[in-house]
């Protein structure tokens, strides 16, 4: 169920479009919390698991080496931590998952200015969600989502640099 809604948030996260001036500043941001949750209250977590939709037949849009996974959930970690949190594997207070999808044929429609013409345009675009789910009651207490263009010719700095950028960013609007 928890994965169904983190991948159903995703979907809709693809949807929304972006425009790229600078490394990050494409990269949109929004939460939402439980405003009934003190969020100082939880202490420890431990990992769901990760989900990865991808829609890059070319193979664009992820450096030769890098796997995403492993660096958004040591970024996650490293959040989570430095709000005094630590990793459990048995009786942890939140649960944490996430999912991160890539669509390189996402289409947007584009209006040519001095014909007023509308036409679908190629937009390559990716999302990232993160959960904090409530161990105790299995409801999802935070959701940070952040979607950006899919740079086309990725290196590797700034694909770390982006994804730590969004991580950061997500996690400064989680309540404290």
């Amino acid at each position: 169920m928890i994965k169904k809604t983190v991948l159903s948030l995703l979907g809709a996260v693809v949807l929304a479009g972006c425009a790229s001036t600078s490394l990050t500043k494409d990269i949109q941001i929004d939460s939402a919390a439980d405003p009934k949750v003190n969020f100082n209250g939880y202490k420890t977590y431990a990992w769901l698991g990760a989900a990865t939709i991808i829609n890059d037949p070319e193979g664009q849009w992820e450096p030769p080496g890098f796997d995403a996974d492993s660096e958004i959930m040591f970024l996650i970690n490293r959040e989570l931590r430095a709000r005094g949190m630590s990793e459990t594997t048995s009786n942890p207070d939140l649960i944490v998952t996430f999912a991160a999808g890539v669509d390189m044929e996402a289409m947007v429609l584009k209006i040519e200015p001095e014909t007023e013409i509308e036409s679908l345009v190629e937009a390559p675009l990716g999302g990232l969600v993160i959960a904090l789910v409530d161990s105790e009651t299995g409801f999802i207490i935070w959701t940070g989502l952040a979607v950006a263009d899919v740079l086309e010719t990725p290196d590797l700095a700034a694909s770390k640099a982006r994804l730590d950028y969004a991580v950061k960013a997500l996690f400064k609007q989680l309540p404290k």
